[in-house]
């Protein structure tokens, strides 16, 4: 059994890229999220917070760390929000699409994905640790 919480298409305020004066200018920056969690997180019987996973921090962390300044690239916000997800223990794989849009003048989305299995959060978390 598998449950997910999935994040589609929250637009991030951010200051994202740089840019000379003839380049096209991204008017979005859009993030695409699917945590994986324990299933009984989704299926109980309980109507209480304390019984499901709460993801309204994680969404106001990610719309912190996306207004935190300038970022010169889409991957180092990405790996910003991925270890926003690996501090939460109930998250036990994490898939993240991170694009922006449009690319040219007649439009696009350009965009980076990253997928993280049990094994791949578990050595991030350990960094954690060690760099604590």
């Amino acid at each position: 059994m598998i449950s997910t919480v999935e994040l589609v298409e929250l637009e991030l305020i951010c200051d994202l890229g740089t840019y000379h004066s003839n380049d096209v200018l991204p008017s979005a920056h859009l993030l695409d999220l699917t945590l994986s969690i324990s299933p009984e997180l989704v299926l109980n019987n309980n109507d209480e917070m304390s019984h499901v996973f709460d993801y309204d921090p994680l969404i106001t962390e990610i719309e912190q760390l996306a207004g935190d300044g300038h970022y010169e690239t889409q991957e180092r916000l990405l790996t910003r929000i991925v270890h926003a997800c690996a501090n939460r223990p109930q998250v036990i794989a994490i898939e993240i699409y991170l694009r922006k849009k449009p690319v040219t003048f007649l439009g696009g989305t350009l965009g980076i994905r990253l997928k993280l299995d049990t094994k791949d959060l578990f050595k991030i978390r350990k960094n954690f640790s060690n760099n604590s």
